[in-house]
């Protein structure tokens, strides 16, 4: 992650879910899969803005799949971590995990 271009933890989410859901990372299986994982509400609103900031960005591509009559002829708009993205997943991870480490208090328990 360059110190221009951090990523907010809105965009950070975002492109991990996109990550976790694979072929199936479209606005609303996002939206759901950030809810069930973080455990709070989220906006759908947020989600399409930082959608929409991690393209600006290069970190995913989006793109529109067949046109469904269940979405009345409307077509479901794809996202994929780029290679620059799935970089940049992997600097975050690595940064949080760094940061994380040795401090007291906050360690994992035991199981």
């Amino acid at each position: 992650m360059g110190k221009d271009n951090l990523l907010s933890t809105y965009e950070l989410v975002t492109l991990f879910a996109i990550l976790r859901l694979g072929a199936d990372a479209y606005g609303i299986p996002i939206f759901r899969e950030i809810e069930a994982q973080s455990g709070r509400s989220v906006a759908v609103s947020g989600i399409y803005a930082a959608l929409e900031r991690l393209e600006n960005k290069g970190l995913v591509t989006a793109e529109l799949g067949d046109a469904t009559p269940q979405r009345g002829g409307r077509a479901k708009t794809y996202f994929r971590v780029t290679a620059k993205g799935l970089r940049e997943a992997g600097a975050a991870k690595r940064t949080f995990t760094n940061l994380w480490r040795g401090m007291r208090g906050l360690e994992e328990p035991s199981v």
